[in-house]
């Protein structure tokens, strides 16, 4: 019997989330680990490697067009970088009417295809527990996907440890882990109101025209797809430049399909499509 783990506290040094962080997946054993390279990810699989070594460990990165090519290719990269197993799974979302239809719940029916396939992966191959990297901050937004996390016992062992954003981030800081400061993705699905209707021609255009912003300098971008509309997220620092940029990626997103491009005045923030709810 493993001892239990402390409930987190607010008063938690980033000491103790880590040695609880580390107790939850001693007892966890053996895992499988949905793995995007990002930096919440990331962080986990890194500590998933060196409290169960790389033989219980395996990490899956969901391929489809709802994430940019690059994304991918990166999450492989930093996978092969720790020295992890890890494989590619083609997603099945685009196949799922619930999430093509693009209500509210989008997420859920996302995460329950990526998260049952994951659990069947476990089971037939003996790992102990499937593990996802949310952590202690995604509660506090509308995220329907946790909902199907829940019902397939997937556990989010940084959210149970108690790690905010801002800990991830300084825990990675201090394991050297290139994702540090990496900006937030998010699934490419996100950047369509609720109730319009998913197409993989419309998330190649959006996965496009980020492309578009990224190469003018602006790592961190959403560009949100309102029909003919490409509505631009930037951080409120980066505004000025977007403007000064104005012609050149107007003319960028122009060729991509969009009739009209505009800035977004409060600039960029995360699920900022929710608001509409």
């Amino acid at each position: 019997m493993h001892p239990p783990v402390a409930s987190p506290s607010a008063t938690d040094t980033l000491a103790e989330k880590e040695r609880r962080l580390e107790s939850i997946l001693t007892a966890a054993g053996s895992v499988v680990l949905g793995y995007s390279g990002g930096v919440d990810s990331t962080l986990l699989l890194r500590k998933s490697l060196d409290v169960l070594g790389p033989a219980n460990v395996l990490a899956i990165t969901a391929a489809s067009a709802t994430y940019a090519d690059e994304e991918v290719d990166e999450a492989v990269r930093l996978a092969e970088w720790l020295g992890a197993p890890h494989e590619r799974l083609r997603s099945t979302e685009l196949e799922d009417e619930g999430f093509l239809l693009n209500p509210p719940e989008r997420c859920y029916y996302c995460k329950a295809d990526l998260y049952g396939d994951l659990v069947a992966i476990a089971s037939a191959r003996g790992y102990r527990a499937v593990i996802d990297g949310s952590h202690a901050e995604d509660a506090l937004d509308f995220r329907p996907g946790l909902r199907a996390l829940d019902e397939r016992g997937v556990l989010s062992p940084l959210k149970e440890a108690g790690f905010t954003k801002a800990d991830i981030r300084e825990l990675s800081r201090r394991l050297g882990l290139p994702t540090a400061d990496k900006p937030a993705n998010a699934c490419l699905a996100s950047r369509f109101p609720y109730g319009e209707a998913i197409t993989t021609e419309k998330l190649s255009r959006v996965g496009r025209a980020e492309r578009v912003l990224r190469e003018a300098g602006f790592p961190v971008v959403r560009v949100r797809h309102h029909g003919d509309v490409a509505r631009i997220e930037v951080p409120p620092e980066d505004r000025a430049r977007l403007v000064a940029a104005a012609d050149q990626i107007a003319a960028g997103l122009k060729d991509l399909g969009y009739v009209w491009v505009a800035c977004d005045l409060e600039g960029y923030r995360s699920g900022s499509m929710n608001e509409a709810l």
